[in-house]
């Protein structure tokens, strides 16, 4: 009767983040197996590794492309009787970042200094959409024909139309400070997400017309040195 053959299931997400220049398979990828012995070996799989610059420091920031592939044929070259069974990416990016402090104050004046623009352009679009159609000159007509009195530039109208305002833009953007008003996702968040699928997207179609993608019978291009 034939031996049964382990079965692995292999899950990547689209962009990896590693903090360290030497990446193993555990480190990007989420590995399943029943046998623990297997699955200990195959963590320690070395995939790639980040070079350093010619003056010896590392690099502040790097990404690689590589395809499942690759990783199939790393399992491969020392368990070649495993079946893999891939259930994530077909292509994923991992990205190295040299790690830095919290920042102290000068984080605080970033995240102040976003606010302030934020907050300035917000305000001058909504002023110049006002000034476009005129809101101040319709409001006098719809308070003089509803009142048959001239307004003063301050009425009920001024009043709610702010209020309302306010309303509509927290409505819109789902929450206010760290409260969220329902359980879906910001229009900010989708709209980031979408970004970030198109950029990972562009990322790795580059690494790949470019032949630099980390595939099938190629080369760590980052000069790993692995046994």
């Amino acid at each position: 009767m034939a031996q049964k053959k382990e079965t692995v299931y292999l899950k990547a997400d689209r962009n990896i983040e590693v903090e360290k220049r030497a990446v193993t398979l555990g480190d990007v990828l989420k590995i399943e197996s029943v046998n623990p012995i297997l699955l200990a070996k195959l963590k320690a799989i070395r995939l790639l590794k980040f070079q350093k610059e010619s003056s010896g420091r590392p690099k502040k920031q790097e990404r690689q492309a590589v395809s499942i592939l690759k990783v199939i044929e790393l399992i491969h070259e020392e368990y070649p009787d495993v079946e893999i069974e891939n259930i994530g990416e077909s292509d994923f990016i991992v990205t190295y970042e040299e790690q830095k402090s919290a920042g102290g104050i000068w984080h605080y004046l970033k995240a102040a200094g976003v606010v302030a623009v934020s907050f300035t352009g917000a305000a001058f679009s909504i002023m110049a959409f006002n000034n476009d159609v005129d809101t101040v000159k319709l409001f006098g007509q719809i308070y003089e024909l509803l009142t048959g009195r001239a307004s003063d530039g301050f009425t009920v109208l001024e009043l709610t139309y702010c209020i309302g305002l306010v309303i509509g833009i927290l409505t819109f953007f789902n929450h206010f400070g760290k409260k969220r008003f329902t359980v879906d996702p910001t229009p900010m968040e989708v709209e980031m997400r979408l970004y970030e699928n198109d950029l990972q997207t562009t990322l790795i179609e580059n690494f790949s017309r470019k032949e630099k993608e980390l595939d099938v019978g190629s080369t760590d291009t980052h000069g790993s040195d692995r046994p």
